[in-house]
């Protein structure tokens, strides 16, 4: 079949399931996933495996606007307001999270480094939008909610930087198995990551000032998806990290003109039908055929994850002398993982050989499965217990 009807079923599949999962209380991204699953080669077949590769497309333009939008948060009026506290929790949480992963990885199941590098950076990356709906949904307030706000919003850009070092550093072992250098090692993986963020600065300053001289957020909203596009063909043409510059782009444009809403919330009228595609073609790709081989590797990842966000947030709230209930409870609310997750693991499919970067794709599209089933029902029990859900209401 052509392209275009195999977008058409991916939408409606995705719309489909998404409801049917609402009425459970469950994330739309979840019934995105499972229909997906269900319409692709794993179960019913509808899109086949060569047809899902063909839609790769739609996950670069996905994977551009959702690292734009994190971009915006990096507003250093912003940064300077929620204080140094929020920071040391954020940088401790995803990296111990990372750290845990790769050790566990490495030194107990004997997995090799490139595999266990790019796995481990992934579990940086945390969902804030399903701990969002049960704070809105239960109108949550209190310590815990005030700290967990800006760290979910900075914590997938800690994680973005975690993987452009992890993904070069296994990229550089993979081509120099015999010949590995500590310099190049270091050094490649900086470079890299300077010119994607060079990149998307330049970038970052075409799109402000081509913004302000738009007519009508028809013409803006055009502007904007040339300018991400560009940064992202660049990118990958020069083999740098795509996600990286495209954050960047967003982040110099919040700080270069703090007052310019339009330019992100412009994009949300675009949006939408492209990330229902995108999270639906990542559960069509779900290859369940090798859930058998990684299972152990799976369990593992979860558990091991869970346990570092948890260790992590403790440890930041701690140092940074926050409330006893944002230490007890902060570590609970990060559990959920899968936008900027699932994009990660599609870069490290195309990153690594077969059969790990199959692997990793599975493991963490499984994982998102489970985090999002899971994941907003203990962020609630958590904040009850911490006082800032009324049990009555």
């Amino acid at each position: 079949m052509h392209m275009l009807f195999y977008i058409a079923i991916v939408l409606f599949a995705g719309m489909f399931f998404a409801k049917i999962l609402a009425k459970l209380k469950l994330p739309n991204v979840t019934g995105y996933l499972i229909a997906g699953l269900i319409i692709g080669p794993s179960i019913l077949g509808i899109i086949p495996k060569e047809g899902a590769d063909k839609l790769s497309i739609i996950s670069e333009v996905a994977l551009a606007f959702i690292a734009y939008s994190i971009g915006s948060e990096f507003n250093i009026e912003n940064l300077k307001n929620v204080g140094k506290g929020v920071i040391v929790i954020t940088i401790l949480e995803a990296l111990t999270a990372v750290a845990l992963v790769d050790i566990t990885m490495i030194f107990i199941f004997k997995q090799p480094v490139p595999f266990s590098l790019v796995l481990g950076a992934i579990a940086a990356a945390t969902a804030p939008a399903a701990t969002l709906m049960v704070i809105r949904q239960y109108k949550a307030k209190g310590p815990v909610v005030n700290t967990l706000l800006p760290v979910v919003a900075m914590d997938d850009a800690v994680g973005i930087i975690a993987f452009g070092i992890s993904t070069t550093i296994a990229k550089a072992i993979l081509n120099n198995s015999t010949n590995i250098s500590v310099f190049k090692i270091i050094f490649i993986p900086l470079l890299e990551i300077f010119f994607a963020l060079l990149l998307g600065f330049v970038m970052g300053i075409i799109l402000t000032y081509l913004s302000k001289k738009a007519r009508g957020e028809d013409e803006l909203l055009s502007i904007i998806i040339a300018v991400l596009f560009a940064t992202t063909g660049i990118a990958i043409r020069f083999e740098l990290s795509s996600l990286l510059a495209c954050m960047m782009v967003g982040a110099t444009l919040i700080n270069i003109d703090p007052n310019n809403k339009r330019a992100f919330t412009t994009v949300e009228r675009f949006t939408p039908p492209v990330l229902i595609s995108f999270f639906t073609i990542a559960g069509v790709q779900l290859d369940l055929s090798i859930l058998k081989d990684v299972g152990i590797l799976g369990i593992a990842y979860v558990i091991i994850r869970v346990a570092g966000k948890m260790l992590g947030a403790y440890l930041g709230a701690r140092i940074s002398k926050f409330p006893s209930t944002v230490q007890k409870y902060l570590g609970y609310t990060l559990i959920p993982q899968a936008g900027v997750a699932i994009g990660l693991s599609m870069v490290a499919q195309n990153t690594l050989p077969d059969p790990y970067g199959v692997q990793i794709r599975t493991i963490v599209l499984a994982g998102t499965v489970i985090y999002e089933l899971v994941g907003p029902m203990i962020t609630k029990m958590a904040l009850i217990k911490a006082g800032e859900i009324q049990v009555g209401e």
